[in-house]
């Protein structure tokens, strides 16, 4: 099958390829990489659902909880997270941002928009009503569970 031009792919190969492009333009945004995609992902989900225990951030980000409890590790030792006992369970121990772990965190994502915003304003009005509409329908399809 001859390879077709960027408006004759089906819309799937061509959505997937954008997304795939824009998310490695904007990790490219970092400000640091002393801290792993994985870390900054469970920093992330720290700084968006607040303090949990390793068990339930291993299944937020679904990966395995020896993994996470590497993850955590390492975290801890930047001084971006801390552990304290669990209010209810000896065992358990509840894991939650430090004010250095914030301001990674909000530095990262401040920077990735500022990019973006610069992108954005290159834009028509008219594009960025798109945007705003493929946005929302994204962030549903990125939230449907399949079954």
């Amino acid at each position: 099958m001859p390879e077709q031009d960027g408006n004759e792919r089906p819309l799937a190969s061509r959505l997937r390829l954008a997304v795939v492009r824009l998310n490695r333009r904007l990790r490219a945004q970092r400000t640091s990489t002393s801290v792993t995609l994985t870390q900054f992902s469970a920093l992330s989900s720290l700084k968006k659902c607040g303090p949990m225990t390793p068990g339930e951030l291993a299944a937020k980000e679904v990966v395995q909880p020896p993994s996470m409890t590497r993850v955590i590790a390492a975290l801890e030792e930047l001084g971006y997270v801390s552990r304290r006992p669990h209010p209810t369970d000896g065992r358990q121990s509840i894991v939650e941002l430090t004010e250095s772990g914030l301001a990674y965190v909000l530095a990262d994502i401040s920077a990735r928009e500022a990019w973006l915003d610069k992108r954005l304003a290159e834009l028509s009005d008219a594009e960025r009503d798109t945007l705003a509409e493929a946005a929302e329908i994204i962030d549903r399809m990125a939230g449907h569970k399949d079954q």
